[in-house]
């Protein structure tokens, strides 16, 4: 289907009161353009990782609506221009004037699948569900996937990266957190690769409906999983039903702005022993390294304590063989690891309290 699309070039001053006029006039569908930049509370209320670069808001804004390209618009668009002319006596309208251009009905919910093809991660097959397994594929542990509208088609570096280390430390029976769930892949990986029950939190319920309807892609519709809508950082009630010192791995896969403050909560959904060595914390992210090893750095601080039969002989070794290796490994295996002055200093504060 094509459609005329008409642009009022006028200003941001303007726009709600243009916008409400072709309301009133009866059409539907309206498009706002302009650079002013989004409060707080609209940030809050977006799911999105990076808000994009706007230019300076110069107080211009673009209000479009769309007409049926085979229905007569004249009429229309004569009430529009009266409209416009009708609001200039009490608003800023700016220039007020229309331009008219053609566009073609577009299905982008689904135009996207050309892009996602299916791909291996050492033995794990990913593939979007419309696809067919290849025969030369049917020996690697596969994963089936339709995102829908939710993030996890396995693409990204930070899922693959996550991917891997689940692949690293995942033991039968493993009960999994899955932190920002999106799709469910990591949980359907989690799963495929021996654990024995995973939870899922995300703060779209969107995402929570589809990573359920891709454990049934898998055929994990039965195995012990359960997905919770909230976030974890400040949801007590999540945090009561999530549960806590229950957890063999946490997976993360999820933006440095969000996992800083998550790192407080996460020590007590793990089990005593993990949250210790902090071995099961994989973050899945490679920006903001070092606000990430900072933070890591102070739960450094906080374990090491319980060692008391620390000498000036041996804090060297403990330090780098029972601590420091695993500490460095973890994070270096997460890429979010470099030798930042904030992890050096963590350690030195520790052993000038000794």
């Amino acid at each position: 289907m094509k459609w005329n699309k008409f642009t009022i070039k006028t200003t941001t001053e303007a726009e709600d009161y243009l916008s409400a006029m072709l309301d009133e006039i009866g059409v539907e569908g309206i498009e706002i353009e302009d650079n002013v930049p989004l409060s707080k509370e609209d940030q809050s209320a977006m799911f999105i990782d990076f808000l994009p670069e706007l230019p300076q808001d110069d107080g211009t804004s673009k209000v479009s609506f769309y007409i049926d390209a085979e229905n007569d618009y004249e009429e229309i668009l004569e009430q529009v221009k009266a409209g416009i002319e009708e609001w200039r006596q009490f608003v800023d309208i700016g220039e007020g004037s229309i331009i008219q251009s053609e566009t073609e009905d577009i299905d982008w919910q689904n135009n996207w699948k050309e892009f996602f093809k299916a791909f291996t991660i050492d033995d794990i097959l990913i593939k979007p569900t419309w696809e067919e397994l290849k025969e030369e594929d049917k020996g690697r542990i596969l994963i089936e996937i339709d995102p829908g509208v939710s993030f996890g088609t396995g693409k990204h570096e930070t899922t693959q990266l996550c991917i891997r280390q689940l692949r690293k430390y995942m033991k039968d029976s493993a009960k999994v957190l899955d932190v920002g769930c999106g799709s469910g892949i990591l949980s359907i990986v989690a799963l495929k690769l021996g654990a024995g029950e995973v939870v899922g939190t995300d703060i779209d319920k969107d995402c929570i409906m589809s990573a359920n309807e891709n454990l049934k892609v898998n055929h994990l519709e039965h195995a012990k999983t359960e997905f919770y809508v909230g976030n974890l950082i400040d949801d007590t009630q999540l945090q009561q039903t999530v549960g806590s010192d229950c957890y063999d791995i946490v997976v993360a896969n999820i933006l440095a702005d969000v996992i800083i403050p998550m790192a407080p909560v996460i020590p007590a959904r793990l089990k005593k022993e993990m949250a210790d060595l902090e071995q099961a914390l994989l973050d899945g992210t490679s920006i903001r390294e070092d606000e990430v090893l900072a933070k890591h750095a102070d739960w450094v601080e906080e374990f090491l304590p319980k060692y008391t039969d620390i000498t000036k002989e041996n804090i060297m070794d403990i330090l780098h063989e029972e601590i420091g290796q695993v500490f460095n490994q973890v994070l270096e295996d997460a890429g979010v690891y470099k030798q930042t002055e904030e992890g050096r200093a963590a350690f030195e504060r520790f052993v000038g309290s000794l």
